[in-house]
């Protein structure tokens, strides 16, 4: 299991954060998905056997949103 923040540029209110996490929620693998609209952050966790951080990025990004940074955890 891995977990994720990323901050999501342009992300302006409620409609756009319920975007990114349905855009996260349908990449295979996601164990967990949370949205900080406040802070223009998109944390989740997924199975690595699954899925990549690129599979999550490219979501976003298919949605319209630009990724400026992530931080891993474990």
């Amino acid at each position: 299991m891995e977990t994720r923040v990323v901050t999501v540029k342009n992300m302006v209110n409620q409609q756009d954060a319920n975007k990114i996490l349905e855009a996260i929620e349908h990449v295979w693998g996601i164990t967990k998905a949370e949205v900080n609209l406040s802070k223009s952050q998109a944390s989740f966790s997924f199975d690595e056997k699954m899925a990549s951080v690129q599979d999550f990025e490219q979501a976003m990004i298919e949605s319209g949103f630009e990724i400026t940074n992530q931080e891993e955890s474990k």
